[in-house]
């Protein structure tokens, strides 16, 4: 389970931040827990996740070595863009980890 203000990657997108964990309603009203992300590049986008049972692939980012052979790699360009964002992401913010 991630935590608030945890920086992790999310399929739909890209590299994000825990903004919230909250809980919601259905029709029903039976509550669910969600994770609220919030993109760390474009804040106007948000995505409400559910804590279990997601479909969306959630998990920790990339190590700095992954980014920075990502980076170095030949096929870099052909990567999606979320993925590029997420070495530039890596390489810029967790310098020395």
């Amino acid at each position: 389970m991630f935590q608030k203000k945890d920086v992790i990657y999310s399929e739909t997108i890209g590299v994000c931040i825990v903004e919230d964990i909250v809980k919601l309603a259905d029709n029903r009203k039976d509550t669910y827990s969600y994770y609220l992300l919030r993109s760390a590049f474009d804040k106007t986008k948000k995505a409400y996740i559910p804590v279990e049972n997601h479909t969306v692939k959630l998990r920790t980012l990339i190590s700095r070595e992954e980014a920075q052979a990502l980076k170095n790699s030949e096929k870099f360009d052909q990567f999606s863009q979320t993925i590029k964002d997420e070495a530039h992401y890596v390489l810029q913010n967790q310098a020395g980890k």
